[in-house]
């Protein structure tokens, strides 16, 4: 197993320490702290904008009128939103129960224990337990520890960095990747008619069943001393195709619409879902890839389990696609792989941070 470069103690021994404030590498820049409140409270709010809820039930109805009404709803959704609850989304309440049972396990385990799957980010070893390091210029941390593994197609994936405990960590979440990426499927279908393309064009062009990975971010927020102060995770938009997350009924996800940050609520059986800049991209911008974050907080551990749907990394050439583009609506993107998308976002981030003033 590979030994973690980590020079920092994890997230959860500072937080199971009893410090009364967090070390300095933690704290959020001026000129964000303005906006971080009591996610509790953030929550209550029912006044102002809502994250959309969307019933899948109807997507593959043979009542065409029913069909037609799902699919709408989720086109709209990403349009105006790029993030949404998905309810009836046809994966068993008790799979995704169990595959959060199985990662709180994990976590449960003592942190030596933890630590026989540290990751070695700097050796390029991204898969495993591990914590952000600071890799910007203004050298921030977030209040988080987590575990990431490719979980889909199987031939890809590398066993051993998967948990031996619990014991059936591999056989709930094989299923659970198994069964989310036939709902990516559905969902690109839905969005590929929602530009008039054919059914099957999105998927195509992010890599289809050989090549589009399902990488699994398992995210562990513990109690924070002063959530005033920190973030979870900062914003950012994700990198993805789709982005499919779990949690446990604990809020911390902060949405940026319309000027302003609106908190999920928790709705029971769902999964949030996000449109990625990868879909944003082929789209044109007509689907949106939402700037989000999460808060921590005093009181209540928060996990989530976020599933990246991601091209590869060098085989496709990301951009606009020629049927969504015209005249008056010209490319918004260049030409660029996967990882070239993801090196400029990291380059952009660097640039902003060594701005007078500014944090990544």
């Amino acid at each position: 197993m590979v030994t973690s470069s980590f020079l920092l103690p994890r997230v959860e021994s500072l937080s199971s320490s009893g410090i009364q404030s967090i070390p300095r590498e933690y704290i959020r820049p001026q000129e964000e702290l303005t906006s971080i409140s009591n996610i509790f409270e953030e929550e209550k709010k029912v006044e102002g904008p809502q994250v959309p809820t969307i019933d899948l039930e109807g997507i593959e109805s043979e009542d065409r009128v029913v069909r037609e009404k799902c699919r709408e709803e989720l086109v709209k959704a990403a349009k105006e939103w790029g993030v949404m609850h998905l309810v009836n989304h046809g994966i068993p309440d008790d799979l995704i129960d169990r595959v959060k049972k199985a990662g709180k396990a994990f976590f449960d385990l003592p942190i030596e224990e933890k630590e026989k799957y540290a990751n070695d980010q700097a050796s390029g070893n991204v898969q495993g337990y591990g914590s952000k390091l600071a890799n910007n210029a203004s050298g921030q941390l977030e209040w988080e520890d987590y575990f990431f593994h490719l979980i889909f197609p199987e031939d890809k994936r590398d066993s051993s960095v998967w948990p031996k405990t619990p014991s059936d960590y591999t056989e709930v979440t094989s299923e659970y990747s198994r069964l989310l990426r036939s709902l990516a499927t559905k969902v690109l279908s839905v969005l590929s008619l929602g530009l008039g393309l054919e059914e099957g064009r999105l998927e195509k062009e992010v890599g289809g069943l050989e090549e589009l990975l399902l990488q699994m971010k398992i995210n562990y927020y513990p109690k924070c001393p002063q959530p005033e102060l920190a973030l979870g995770v900062e914003a950012h938009t994700d990198v993805s195709a789709l982005t499919f997350i779990l949690h446990n009924m604990v809020p911390g996800l902060q949405l940026f619409h319309e000027g302003k940050w609106i908190t999920a609520k928790c709705v029971p059986n769902s999964i949030i879902m996000h449109i990625g800049d990868t879909v944003e991209i082929l789209s044109n911008g007509k689907y949106k890839s939402i700037l989000h974050r999460g808060l921590v907080n005093k009181e209540k551990v928060r996990i989530s389990w976020a599933v990246f749907c991601e091209p590869p990394k060098e085989k496709i050439i990301l951009k606009p696609l020629a049927e969504v583009v015209t005249e008056a609506e010209p490319p918004l993107f260049p030409p660029r792989t996967f990882a070239q998308h993801i090196e400029h976002k990291l380059f952009r981030k660097t640039q902003h941070a060594l701005l007078p003033g500014k944090a990544g």
